[in-house]
């Protein structure tokens, strides 16, 4: 786990990484926030953006937020990651006169 420091505080980095077995067990890294979860779908925040977790009796069978890491078993069938949302760069007019 990476460490970056400041002068005032410590901020923990850690690195995403997933790793995945028979498509039945999947292992997380980089997890800042699990958002809800069932049995058909698990949403996960990480270091690399919002990524949803889909498939059939699904259940987290270690969540370590300190650590960031999460297990997930079950049938899994998809794993996709939330675009993130465009720049707004602003309107023509207000670029034109900066």
């Amino acid at each position: 786990m990476n460490e970056l420091r400041n002068e005032n505080m410590s901020i923990r980095m850690r690195s995403h990484c997933i790793h995945m077995d028979n498509r039945r067990l999947l292992s997380v890294t980089g997890v800042t926030d699990v958002g809800c979860f069932n049995e058909h779908e698990v949403m996960l925040q990480t270091e690399a953006g919002g990524m949803s977790v889909e498939g059939m009796g699904l259940h987290i069978t270690k969540l370590d937020l300190d650590d960031g890491q999460v297990i997930i078993e079950g049938e899994i069938s998809a794993i996709v990651y939330e675009e993130e949302a465009p720049v707004k760069r602003g309107s023509l007019l207000s670029r034109m006169f900066r």
